[in-house]
């Protein structure tokens, strides 16, 4: 495999946790306007990416894969749980 390859291969593997994490950021700060008025968006952004790669990497060191939806399960339930802290927070 070239660097190239390798890139890409964990670019498309991080991919889905970080468009997630970039479509729940903006709806939730078009949606909850004023409870998320103080936290801006590319922190909604980095901890809801980063939570969702975090449990990209969880479902394919538990399942040995991914593709599962288990694996899908836990990427979107460590995109959701940064930003939901983040809007207690306040």
């Amino acid at each position: 495999m070239s660097p190239l390859d390798a890139f890409l291969h964990l670019a498309n593997f991080f991919a889905p946790a970080w468009s997630v994490a970039a479509l729940l950021a903006l709806f939730a700060k078009l949606l909850w306007r004023q409870a998320l008025q103080s936290q801006p968006w590319s922190q909604l952004l980095f901890w809801g990416g980063l939570g969702g790669s975090l449990g990209a990497l969880a479902a394919l060191v538990l399942l040995g894969h991914d593709g599962k939806m288990l694996g899908y399960g836990l990427m979107l339930l460590g995109v959701s749980l940064p930003q939901w802290w983040l809007t207690l927070k306040r």
